[in-house]
């Protein structure tokens, strides 16, 4: 049953690598298991039966949920592009209380901690003005092997560190739609190099974050809650009209909602659904044995 869950958990948390502005890492810390993972990894021959045991099943999910959404977001993108990135917009806004309750809840409030939020949301945004003013080029033809290996290592900052978007990151590079194109047709000749430079990179960026995490706490939690607002701002529609800004408004509150179902699926062990279920097995399986017994 454990296993099933951290199926699901990869599943998301694989959506997450592909869905513009969402962080892989945010939704890890969302099922309680960013830490964890990073030991699994860092740690693996330590102890490779149990880690391989917690990792497979959530590699297992990845896979899924990069094949499965890669598909799906190839056309909504396309076709309903404002309603997609106002959904997105209310995914990222979702998870900021989540990153807040559990930043607060290891280490106490200090409003100095506010400073390397606003920090690195200015980063942010300048980063999206500065993007938005940039011609990048994102014809394949014009992408060499050691380019998408230098994506792939900037990738993993939004694989391994929660609230930083590897999707924003290729965005900027300018990538994304070579690569989301690359997932769907799974052409190697793309997912290779970035794949190289993936795990390059994860290595590298799991052992910085881990250490990050280890001395400054609160002031990494902080900083990362500020890039997360800032992933904003690239994925903001221009252009509406009245009636395209209501719908986008309606699409954010749905977006919201949506990014509440990680939580649903890790609290649901304790939920009174989930302990009504498992009264009524316990008396199913008593009475089973007085029916034997009889």
């Amino acid at each position: 049953m454990k296993g099933f869950f951290n199926i699901i958990k990869g599943i998301f948390i694989g959506a997450g690598a592909i869905v513009p502005g969402v962080s892989s890492g945010v939704l890890c810390v969302i099922f309680g298991i960013y830490e964890k993972l990073l030991d699994s990894v860092l740690n693996f021959f330590k102890d490779i039966r149990n880690n391989l045991k917690f990792l497979f099943p959530i590699a297992l999910g990845v896979g899924i949920g990069v094949l499965l959404f890669s598909n799906i977001l190839n056309y909504v993108l396309y076709e309903f592009p404002i309603q997609t990135k106002s959904i997105f917009i209310g995914l990222i806004l979702g998870t900021i209380p989540s990153l807040l309750k559990e930043v607060n809840t290891k280490q106490s409030f200090h409003p100095q901690n506010v400073i390397y939020l606003l920090i690195t949301l200015i980063i942010g945004i300048v980063t999206v003005i500065l993007e938005n003013r940039m011609a990048i080029q994102t014809n394949l033809e014009d992408i060499n092997g050691i380019y998408l290996i230098f994506c792939g290592i900037m990738m993993s900052l939004g694989i391994v560190v929660p609230g930083v978007s590897s999707t924003i990151i290729l965005m900027l590079l300018g990538v994304y739609s070579v690569y989301l194109q690359a997932i769907a047709n799974l052409y190697w000749v793309v997912l290779i190099p970035i794949g190289i430079g993936l795990v390059l990179g994860s290595v590298i960026v799991m052992k910085i974050t881990k250490r990050l995490l280890e001395k400054y706490y609160a002031q990494t939690f902080y900083s990362i809650i500020g890039f997360t607002i800032g992933s904003v701002f690239v994925l903001l529609p221009q252009g509406m009209n009245g009636i395209e800004i209501l719908l986008s408004g309606l699409c954010i509150i749905l977006g919201i909602y949506i990014s509440h179902i990680p939580n649903a699926i890790k609290n649901f062990k304790t939920s009174k659904i989930f302990k009504t279920i498992t009264v009524f097995k316990k008396l199913h399986s008593r009475s089973q044995t007085e029916e034997k017994d009889l």
